[in-house]
């Protein structure tokens, strides 16, 4: 008796879900100008805006450079993450890659752009590898918010402005 086992099947359903990508693009417009958006996105240590993160390891006034690698820690976990900053267009555009778990690659990228209805920020995540389904799920709520808690922040900046409250 001779047993044929062919492990094609298989491998074919891993390679589906290794492929696993989820491109999420969230807007959001802000009264704030766009020097203003982007004083908040390059200042890497204020991290207070954001739902997702809680602290970082960049020193105050770091501001993003291609090839800078900085620590984050969430929210959701004390385990601190990687950050590694791909691009910068000044106002215009911030691209992050997150260093954490084997079997996920994050790509995070922010655009400021300037209309006459107000400034819009875009926010897209690329999420790919075999976990990236898990991790969705989890970040889910919080990556939602993140567009619209960075214009919350910078149209409070402004007010702050406006009433003299704060020094900067």
């Amino acid at each position: 008796m001779i047993l044929n086992f062919s492990f094609k099947p298989i491998a074919d359903r891993w390679t589906a879900i290794s492929k696993f990508s989820l491109d999420k693009t969230y807007r959001a417009v802000s009264s704030a100008t766009v020097d203003v958006l982007w004083q908040k996105l390059e200042n890497l240590a204020d991290v207070s805006w954001h739902p997702l993160f809680s602290s970082t390891n960049a020193p105050r006034g770091l501001i993003a450079k291609p090839g800078l690698i900085y620590q984050v820690v969430t929210r959701l976990t004390p385990i601190p993450i990687r950050i590694f900053v791909e691009r910068v267009k000044p106002r215009e555009l911030l691209s992050f890659r997150a260093i954490a778990i084997p079997g996920i690659e994050n790509r995070v990228s922010y655009q400021v752009e300037s209309t006459l209805c107000g400034t819009y920020i875009s926010y897209s995540v690329t999420l790919r590898g075999w976990l990236s389904p898990l991790l969705w799920l989890w970040i889910r709520p919080y990556v939602a918010r993140v567009a619209s808690e960075l214009a919350n922040a910078a149209t409070e900046r402004i007010s702050d402005w406006s009433l003299g409250t704060r020094d900067w």
